[in-house]
Formats: structure tokens, C-alpha cells, sequence
């Protein structure tokens, strides 16, 4: 008898705390397989209040979705996707939106 899978009980391990001495680097990139799983994913990285921190999260997935196709579901270029995704750069809001509506994913507001 074999339970269901669900991707939303498995813990989230934020990025900051994704490599130490004793594990290489964290490929969340490998397990971002459903909008479900994604949402949750960037869920727990809004939680940084660091936009380099989200922009390297997108990054793992649309290393995931694949590049190319991300960009087409985006309606930007593939050249574009990659500098917006580059560590460090100042990345329009509008083009955050497109990314993350191409994932199936939406940003929402809670309080704190």
C-alpha cells in the first residue's frame, strides 16, 4: 500500500543554507517538476526579502522548465532571460510578472 506523493510536505531548504562544508551545492533545479511544487519553492525565498536571492531561484527554475521554453512562455528572448536572470541585475518588475505567470505561478500579498 503506497501513499500519494505530495511535493508541498517535503521541507524547503532556502538557498543561504542550500551548501556548507559538508554538501555540495543544492539543484533544487532537479525537483521543480509542477506549478505546485515551483509556487512552494518561491513561496519560501519571498521569505528572504532579497531580490538576488529570488533572481537565483528563478534561475534553478528555469533551469528546471528549461530555458528556452520559459523565455517563449514569457514572450522575451532567450539572451534577455539570461541577463535578467544574472546575479545582481536590476530586474523590471513587470518582467518578474511575465516569468512568473509563464510558470503558473502568481506573487500574492499576506501579513505578516
Amino acid at each position: 500500500m503506497s501513499e500519494t506523493f505530495n511535493p508541498l510536505d517535503m521541507p524547503i531548504i532556502p538557498l543561504k543554507n542550500a551548501t556548507s562544508k559538508n554538501t555540495g551545492r543544492f539543484e533544487a533545479s532537479r525537483f521543480l517538476d509542477s506549478p505546485e511544487t515551483i509556487s512552494a519553492f518561491l513561496s519560501e525565498i519571498m521569505k528572504e526579502n532579497n531580490p538576488q536571492i529570488l533572481m537565483q531561484a528563478l534561475g534553478e527554475v528555469a533551469k528546471a522548465r528549461g530555458v528556452n521554453q520559459l523565455a517563449q512562455d514569457a514572450g522575451v528572448n532567450r539572451e534577455s532571460l539570461y541577463k535578467t536572470l544574472k546575479k545582481g541585475d536590476k530586474t523590471r518588475f513587470d518582467t518578474v510578472q511575465k516569468l512568473l505567470l509563464a510558470l503558473g505561478v502568481e506573487l500574492t500579498v499576506k501579513p505578516i
